[in-house]
């Protein structure tokens, strides 16, 4: 797989991998199948993984360890701080300040077993801590080596301009994908202008996209999407219209909707490198393959008048779940 470049120098696999659902939220978990996806993304060329302290909490960083430990492949290493949930509860709190920065950043190295995060994002940042608070603190932990890269989720451009004049911002992470757009309005030109990587996570809709889910009795035990807004039964009917667009498209074009819908984003920027999360082997394999379709001009407008024209039902999140997001 060829390989894009976030920032500067942070260069990737053009397709990451999202390892959130291996832990929770999407059903019961299966650490030995993961392991095989893990294995296999390697093999596919996949070289970005991404994950989170709050992913389990704390499981996922700890199962890639456990990968990284036994594989030692050369690949990416993409994790977060400033979401705390205690185990076995969602409720959550927004720490962004440079003290718990340090103190998330050693618990993390710690659980994955390496000696420096390629990629550290501020999850969620609070806005009662200053942005600039917070990338003194993380630029510290640059210059001890224990991170390489700094990177943001879910800010205004606002907040990522403060935040770049302070220290270089690798890479910005946050939702975006054909029925998820509000990041072309502001951040993403940003992005582009100050030299940013950009890393749209749930590329597919969280599946929805890719018309596998027709209401919310398609969802398993522990999946937390029917309690999503745009995933109650009435949204999903109404929602189902998007699904079904880019499913014709892409019968058409000769493709699944999944790969679809990532090479769609991938024809968005140089700068944009999509991490879909599987926990799956079936849906691992598919992903890749996106990178080689090639959108016409007239396709990709095609693609997006159309389903900008079909309104989205509900919110990303709860207003629990809101909370951080374009701060």
């Amino acid at each position: 797989m060829q390989a894009r470049t976030l920032g500067t120098d942070l260069s990737v696999s053009t397709i990451g991998l999202g390892c959130m659902g291996m832990s929770e939220f999407y059903g019961p978990r299966d650490d030995s199948e993961s392991l095989r996806v893990l294995a296999r993304a390697v093999e596919l060329g996949i070289d970005f993984f991404d994950t989170a302290d709050m992913y389990g909490p704390h499981h996922n960083e700890e199962l890639i360890g456990r990968f990284l430990a036994s594989h030692k492949p050369n690949v990416r290493i993409a994790t977060k701080f400033g979401i705390v949930r205690n185990p076995g509860e969602y409720q959550r709190s927004l720490d962004s300040s440079a003290h718990y920065a340090r103190q998330a950043c050693e618990a993390s190295l710690k659980r994955l077993g390496v000696e420096q995060i390629d990629l550290y994002y501020v999850h969620r940042v609070n806005p009662a801590t200053p942005i600039e608070e917070t990338m003194e603190g993380l630029v510290k932990l640059v210059k001890e080596g224990k991170i390489a890269h700094i990177g943001l989720c879910e800010v205004s451009a606002d907040t990522l301009r403060r935040a770049h004049a302070v220290y270089p911002v690798t890479a910005v992470q946050t939702e975006y994908s054909l029925w998820t757009r509000d990041v072309e309005q502001t951040v993403l030109p940003t992005c582009e202008e100050l030299g940013i990587g950009f890393v749209p996570y749930s590329p597919l809709g969280r599946g929805f996209l890719t018309g596998r889910f027709q209401d919310t009795n398609d969802f398993g035990e522990d999946d937390f999407r029917p309690n999503l807004p745009r995933f109650s039964e009435q949204a999903m009917g109404a929602n189902r219209r998007i699904a079904d667009v880019i499913g014709e498209v892409a019968a058409l074009k000769g493709c699944t909707p999944a790969q679809l819908s990532l090479a769609w984003l991938l024809s968005k920027g140089d700068n944009i490198v999509p991490i879909p999360g599987t926990k799956r082997l079936r849906y691992l394999e598919e992903n890749p393959a996106a990178a080689s379709i090639s959108l016409t001009t007239d396709e990709q407008e095609q693609l997006e008048t159309v389903t900008a024209n079909l309104p989205v039902t509900g919110e990303r999140y709860t207003p629990e779940g809101m909370k951080g997001v374009n701060a």
